[in-house]
């Protein structure tokens, strides 16, 4: 029997953001900040999201490594990828993010490699509201390593789900 995430319409989804040129027109007209910082989509599965952003001209802060916020942006873009794929497999569903801690270990530089596995986790509270019409939480964990697979920071992004009626 198949999984709700593996509906036709969550399939359709995850072809479209797999597709580079896609992806990248996505970002242009609904994540403009996103596409300026150069963010990339390097995989995607019912369980896990990775997103990659570089430090660069448009990615830097005074101090030589990328700016919080668009690591912020790369780790947020990890869990809200899953959680948008697995609300297009069935009836709508309103989803926002309500909370966001992160941790720094490490300066960040080069390529920075967000992956979030709690693809699970957002399948579960999506079918919860919509079996009970009330909203569900999901705290997300993306974990940003470097070139080195040094862990240079933790984000713990707090999405919030809820059945439209």
């Amino acid at each position: 029997m198949p999984k709700p995430t593996d509906s036709a319409a969550a399939a359709a989804f995850r072809r479209q953001v797999l597709s580079p040129a896609k992806l990248r027109l996505f970002m242009l007209r609904k994540l403009p900040m996103a596409w300026l910082a150069g963010l990339r989509l390097r995989a995607l599965t019912a369980e896990a999201a990775t997103v990659t952003v570089r430090y660069k001209y448009l990615t830097q802060n005074p101090f030589c490594s990328i700016y919080f916020a668009c690591l912020a942006m790369a780790a947020e873009l990890a869990s809200g990828l899953q959680a948008m794929m697995h609300v297009q497999a069935g009836g709508p569903v309103s989803m926002l993010v309500t909370g966001l801690e992160a941790t720094f270990t490490k300066k960040a530089t080069g390529l920075i490699a967000f992956t979030c596995p709690d693809g699970s986790a957002i399948a579960q509270a999506v079918a919860e509201s919509r079996a009970t019409g009330e909203g569900r939480t999901v705290v997300c964990t993306s974990t940003g390593r470097d070139e080195a697979d040094d862990v240079v920071a933790v984000f713990r992004v707090t999405w919030s789900f809820r059945a439209k009626r």
